[in-house]
């Protein structure tokens, strides 16, 4: 296909607002499927996507229509995979911002147009849902010509569901979206966008071929990793995987590679051939770094090796999945796994119990931290129970992030008063007609929890919500351990702002209260930091009546038989081992009662 009727393009949206529906309209109209193989969500593969209603993994195929090659990638809308969206831009010259006509500009919808400003694509807006009974059609035309300076002519409305007006959206993407630029004698230099692992065929790439061209059997380097292999199988999707002569530049297509894992490729990296390699890389590569750690145990230590392979299956095909050996003296043996997020940690977690059938206790989620020591050397320790002695610690950064709140302005007052209670603090604060803007910086260890839920309900579901990492920054950071029984559980411990310590140790031990079943004895929960008890609660004995047996008689019977028992709890007490159950080690997560 000549270059001048290529067309690469992806669709960007808030989460939810319709971009699969309008990918799965897109490939009727051109016939790529047919109408019996057509099913709703047909590029979510996976069951967590058709269940949730969100992209996870992004997907890339190829349409023909009138002529012209149609590339579309269908990009992730969560926060979480922000840096898989920017890469997908940078592989694509256009790209349909779609905004749900009823709900309007949202958080994810700012940053993802941020994102393809910054790759500098033609964007082209499209309001959907407009056949939604709560649609303001007028409304959200005016975000949108706010936001991007267009026309109102230049806003296609469509029903993603229904397909009216997307015919419109095909013709629009031939007009507007501007042909690939290519240069085919060049060094090939192709993005890889995306990789998986295919326990059949090996590495499988998804790239764009920018410079020269691909063929079979070709050698291959990858520019940052320095790993090489061949490419067994050159092809595009449509939307399965169809083999063909060569990928030439301009084109968006798959590589089957002889790799050995997904990490050898990652994305963002620049691949080029063994033969002729190209001299520089493509711009805008960047390591993904997690920045949410949480602890993976499984309930039986028996299972750990189970658990082991799990994780190292699914990081085959995931490569800002992080992981390392961890162990703990309550559960045993398991892994420190980092996450991109919130969202990222749940599917990885729902995807180790059902695909893997394993039964897991998950610690609290807590992010990394950098701790300088009094002796020079230098931290990066990813939970509370690695930080080193007190006296030993001369400074500690924590992670900030940058955040944006898009929210009716009825509520921006209870918003503001959320992000005090969080140590944050208001950057700016701007209006588009009934909208509310709100930037704000605030340590990203305080919106790990139930930021989110807090702020869906304190703008009656309204609100929505970006971030990205900012810097690291030296706060009066603690420790604070958790004692159950007089005994230390690291799994517990967590890293909090002085100003916090007393009274997260009091919400947590409540929760704990609550949580750990009771016992023949009394038992007490402790917080405390640096050697020093900030908050007890205790959990009362179960009371059998001893006495009930006895009738009549001196009351030094009745004193005796109880002696014997204050005895035994006494016993109980110092050999008595008290069972934690899995939820007490997801406490940060569980939510406030009213």
């Amino acid at each position: 296909m000549q270059a001048s009727r290529i067309r690469n393009f992806c669709i960007i949206a808030h989460i939810d607002h319709g971009k699969s529906t309008l990918a799965d309209r897109l490939l009727e109209l051109t016939g790529t499927v047919a109408v019996r193989d057509m099913k709703e969500q047909l590029l979510d593969k996976m069951d967590l996507e058709r269940e949730k209603g969100i992209t996870i993994k992004l997907a890339p195929v190829r349409m023909n229509y009138n002529d012209y090659e149609l590339n579309l990638i269908d990009t992730p809308g969560h926060v979480d995979f922000s840096y898989e969206v920017s890469r997908s831009l940078a592989a694509c010259e256009g790209a349909l911002l779609v905004v749900d006509a009823s709900q309007g500009i949202q958080a994810q919808t700012l940053a993802n147009v941020y994102l393809a400003l910054s790759a500098d694509l033609e964007i082209i807006p499209v309001m959907n849902k407009i056949d939604l009974p709560a649609a303001e059609p007028e409304r959200t035309a005016a975000e949108i010509i706010s936001l991007l300076g267009c026309k109102r002519e230049d806003i296609l409305s469509i029903s993603a569901k229904t397909g009216q007006g997307v015919d419109k959206v095909l013709d629009k993407i031939v007009e507007a979206v501007p042909p690939p630029k290519v240069d085919i004698n060049a060094p090939t230099r192709a993005l890889i966008f995306d990789s998986y692992f295919d326990e059949f065929r090996g590495v499988i790439l998804y790239v764009r071929v920018v410079d020269g061209q691909l063929t079979k059997n070709d050698g291959l380097s990858m520019l940052a990793s320095e790993a090489s292999g061949s490419a067994l199988e050159v092809g595009f999707l449509s939307p399965d995987l169809k083999p063909t002569a060569k990928l030439t530049s301009g084109e968006i297509g798959y590589i089957v590679t002889n790799l050995k894992s997904a990490k050898d490729a990652h994305v963002g990296d620049t691949l080029t051939l063994t033969s002729r390699p190209a001299s520089s890389p493509l711009s805008g590569y960047v390591k993904v770094q997690p920045f949410v750690y949480a602890g993976f145990f499984p309930e039986s230590n028996a299972e750990y090796q189970a658990l082991k392979s799990a994780v190292e299956r699914l990081a085959l095909n995931d490569s800002a999945l992080v992981y390392t050996a961890e162990n703990s003296p309550v559960l045993g043996f398991g892994l420190r796994i980092g996450f991109l997020g919130m969202l990222h940690l749940d599917i990885v977690r729902e995807r180790l119990e059902r695909e893997y059938d394993l039964s897991l206790v998950v610690t609290n989620p807590s992010t990394d931290y950098h701790v300088s020591l009094t002796n020079g050397d230098e931290l990066d320790i990813k939970s509370a129970a690695e930080l080193p002695d007190q006296t030993l610690v001369k400074d500690i950064k924590e992670p900030w992030v940058r955040g944006e709140i898009i929210l009716p302005k009825a509520y921006v007052g209870p918003l503001l008063g959320l992000i005090v209670s969080k140590r944050g603090h208001q950057t700016n604060l701007s209006y588009v007609d009934e909208q509310a803007l709100i930037s704000f910086e605030a340590p990203l260890a305080n919106l790990l929890t139930d930021f989110y839920d807090q702020l869906k309900s304190l703008t009656s579901g309204y609100g929505s919500f970006n971030y990205e990492l900012n810097d690291y920054r030296s706060e009066e950071l603690k420790r604070l351990d958790f004692l159950v029984a007089g005994e230390r559980v690291d799994a517990l411990s967590v890293m909090a702002h002085k100003s916090e310590v007393e009274s997260l140790a009091r919400t947590t031990l409540s929760k704990l209260r609550d949580i750990i079943p009771r016992q023949n004895f009394k038992v007490s929960l402790q917080a405390a930091t640096g050697g020093k008890i900030v908050a007890r609660e205790d959990i009362s004995a179960f009371r059998k009546d001893v006495t009930v047996g006895l009738y009549g008689g001196d009351v030094t019977r009745k004193r005796k038989v109880l002696e014997k028992q204050k005895k035994g709890k006494r016993r109980l007490k110092r050999f008595g081992k008290v069972d934690i159950p899995a939820e007490a080690f997801f406490v940060m997560m569980q939510k406030d009662k009213d």
